[in-house]
C-alpha cells in the first residue's frame, strides 16, 4: 500500500467536527461517560460517510484501547470477560458478512431505539437490591448484538451496558472489563476492514492526524472514573446512554 501525503482530508468542518468526536471517544474509551462514544461515529459523519467515519477511527481505536487495558490491567472481572468474549466476536462476523447489505443509518436507528427502551424499563422497573443478575442467554444475545454495532458503527457500547449495569460493578472493575472486551472486539475488525477496501492510505491519514488525541481523553476518563462515586458514575451512565440513545434514534429515522 502506497501512502500518498495529499490524500490526506484537508477540509476544516471535518476535523471541527472530528477532534471533540475523538476526544468523547477517548473519554468513553475509559468508562467514564460510558455511551457517549457512539456518537463518535455520527458526529464525523456529518462530515464524511458512516463508513469512511468508522475506518479513521480505526487506529485511533486501536491507541485508545492498549491505554485502556495498561491503565486497568488489574482491575477487570476475567469471568465475565470470558462469558463475553466468544459472542462479542460472533457479532463482529454477522456484522462484516451483512456489512454491505445494512444501511448504518438503519443500525443506528435500532441500537438508539434498544437504548431508549432499556432506559425506560430502568425506570418503569427500577432493580431491588436483591434482584437477581440478568439470565446469560440475555447477556449472549446483547453482547452478540455489541459486536454487531461495532463493526457497523462502533456504537457497541448500548448494548453491552444494557447487560453490565444490573450486575452493579463497581465503577473500575467495570471500566476494566470493557476496556478488555472492546480491545478483543476492535482489533478482530482489521481484517474484514481491510476485505472490505476501508483501511485505504486516505483514511489511514487522516487518522494519524487525529491519533495525538487519544491519549488525552483517554486520560481525562481514567482520572474521572477512578475519583467519581458508583451512585454518580451510573449516573453519568444513563445519561449517556440517554443522549447516545435519543442521537442514534434521530439520525436514523431522519
Amino acid at each position: 500500500m502506497v501512502f500518498v501525503p495529499s490524500a490526506i482530508i484537508t477540509d476544516p468542518y471535518f476535523y471541527a467536527v472530528s477532534i471533540p468526536a475523538v476526544l468523547l471517544l477517548g473519554v468513553s474509551k475509559s468508562g467514564f461517560g460510558a455511551g457517549f462514544g457512539s456518537l463518535a461515529v455520527p458526529m464525523m459523519a456529518l462530515a464524511v460517510t458512516v463508513p469512511q467515519a468508522a475506518a479513521i477511527l480505526m487506529p485511533v481505536l486501536l491507541v485508545m484501547d492498549i491505554l485502556g487495558i495498561a491503565a486497568f490491567r488489574k482491575d477487570f472481572d476475567p469471568v465475565l470477560l470470558k462469558f463475553l468474549l466468544p459472542f462479542g466476536v460472533l457479532g463482529i462476523g454477522i456484522g462484516a458478512l451483512l456489512f454491505k447489505l445494512l444501511d448504518a443509518h438503519t443500525v443506528a436507528a435500532m441500537v438508539g431505539g434498544f437504548t431508549l427502551l432499556f432506559l425506560v424499563q430502568r425506570l418503569l422497573f427500577p432493580p431491588r437490591p436483591d434482584s437477581a443478575p440478568p439470565p446469560r442467554w440475555l447477556g449472549a444475545l446483547l453482547t452478540t448484538t455489541s459486536g454487531f454495532t461495532s463493526f457497523i458503527a462502533h456504537a457497541g457500547g448500548p448494548p453491552i451496558t444494557a447487560y453490565i449495569i444490573p450486575l452493579r460493578l463497581s465503577p473500575v472493575r467495570f471500566t476494566a472489563t470493557m476496556a478488555f472486551f472492546f480491545f478483543v472486539v476492535n482489533l478482530a475488525k482489521w481484517i474484514p476492514y481491510g476485505f472490505l477496501g476501508l483501511l485505504d492510505s486516505r483514511n489511514m491519514l487522516t487518522s494519524l492526524v487525529l491519533l495525538p488525541l487519544a491519549p488525552l481523553g483517554v486520560w481525562v476518563g481514567v482520572r474521572m472514573a477512578r475519583r467519581i462515586s458508583q451512585v454518580l458514575f451510573y449516573r453519568f451512565l444513563y445519561a449517556g446512554m440517554f443522549l447516545t440513545g435519543i442521537k442514534l434514534l434521530w439520525d436514523g429515522l431522519a
